[in-house]
């Protein structure tokens, strides 16, 4: 894989009806990759077979929401979250993703599965994009990583609390 491109301003958008699809092994290699998938992100689809799901993560995603997406996993749960991504040219783009822990015949998770859809973009631009630059904030703010991660946590669950009864209702609730 060639050198990771710088962050830009430019944003790429896809159609309300498209719905980019992944799935991924356990430790978040992808296993498969739609063609929206690789034309948003601007890898081929054998490009994008097993590279880690990392390769589309934008520095502009706090590190606490993948904490929080990672550990809704870890307990067998869905998750539904905004996220901004990165293109292959450091353009971005935003999705509202839901992602699921994927099960073999006998019960065992084996992997996950991420559907995105475009997101409301009153809620990306006036509640989301304010909430993660505080978050990175947070996390920039400490000199240790893991103290700012879970500063930053911290913080994004006091706000779950302050406003919703869990981060699924505060998630629908925008």
């Amino acid at each position: 894989m060639a050198t990771r491109a710088s962050p830009t301003r430019t944003e790429v958008t896809f159609a309300s009806d498209e719905i980019i699809v992944s799935k991924t092994d356990l430790k978040g290699r992808i296993t498969y990759a739609n063609r929206t998938f690789s034309k948003v992100a601007g890898f081929s689809r054998a490009e994008l077979m097993g590279a880690p799901h990392s390769i589309i993560r934008h520095p502009d995603m706090p590190r606490a929401v993948f904490r929080l997406l990672w550990d809704r996993l870890g307990e067998e749960k869905e998750v539904f979250a905004y996220v901004k991504n990165m293109t292959r040219t450091g353009d971005f783009y935003w999705v509202f993703a839901h992602v699921t822990p994927s099960y073999d015949d006998a019960g065992k998770v084996v992997g996950y599965h991420s559907n995105r859809r475009v997101p409301d973009r009153r809620v990306v631009n006036g509640v989301i994009e304010p909430l993660y630059a505080a978050l990175l904030d947070i996390e920039a703010g400490h000199a240790n990583a893991k103290d700012g991660l879970n500063a930053s946590y911290a913080k994004l669950m006091d706000i779950v609390k302050s406003k919703a009864s869990s981060y699924d209702e505060l998630v629908f609730s925008l």
